[in-house]
């Protein structure tokens, strides 16, 4: 159990997949205007990377390598990955129109966004078991949403102040990504 403690905080604060392995800059550039907006694809995030990362890790291991097809990995998670975002963009759809407005194009993102392949990627490269997989997809996922909600918030008060010109917008944004991915290398070493 401390184990995968040990394992859900190094995915979440010290591997964190957007800061520390760059991950899902995208959505994460795109979506953090507005803590609503965040909020919820954070929440889009870690359904789908949940359900993502226990499919693929299911598909992998009783599928691919029975049938010895190991090498249609990246088109099994591909297809799994653009399924569970269709249910979810359809269940936003009806549950909760706002927020399927207000994440507009970024909520098909998810099926594209290198975050998920990538947690579905690592959970195989490192070999885990069902349930460190199913951990560090949520640590992972968590993490991601962690950081989007901490740069939007950081970005709806830097609409409050005075920035030049040339750092307006996208520049201040990157700038600010920088400063929060150096905050979340000290991390580095507490595990």
């Amino acid at each position: 159990m401390g184990d995968l403690f040990v394992l859900a905080i190094s995915c979440i604060f010290i591997n964190n997949i957007l800061l520390a392995q760059y991950l899902g800059n995208c959505p994460f550039l795109g979506t953090s205007k507005k803590m609503e907006t965040a909020v919820g694809m954070g929440m889009a995030v870690i359904f789908v990377l949940v359900m993502a990362g226990s499919l693929t890790w299911i598909v992998n291991e009783y599928l691919l390598k029975a049938l010895d097809v190991v090498y249609l990995q990246t088109v099994s998670f591909i297809l799994v990955i653009a399924s569970l975002v269709q249910f979810v963009e359809m269940f936003l759809k009806k549950s909760i129109p706002a927020l399927y407005a207000g994440l507009g194009i970024f909520l098909p993102l998810i099926t594209t966004n290198c975050a998920v392949m990538g947690v579905c990627l690592i959970n195989i490269k490192e070999e885990y078991t069902f349930i460190e997989a199913l951990v560090t997809s949520f640590a992972y996922a968590a993490g991601f949403a962690l950081a989007l909600i901490l740069f939007a918030g950081i970005r709806e008060r830097i609409l409050l102040a005075r920035v030049p010109k040339p750092l307006q917008d996208t520049s201040i944004g990157l700038i600010t990504a920088g400063m929060i991915a150096m905050t979340f290398m000290s991390f580095k070493g507490m595990v």
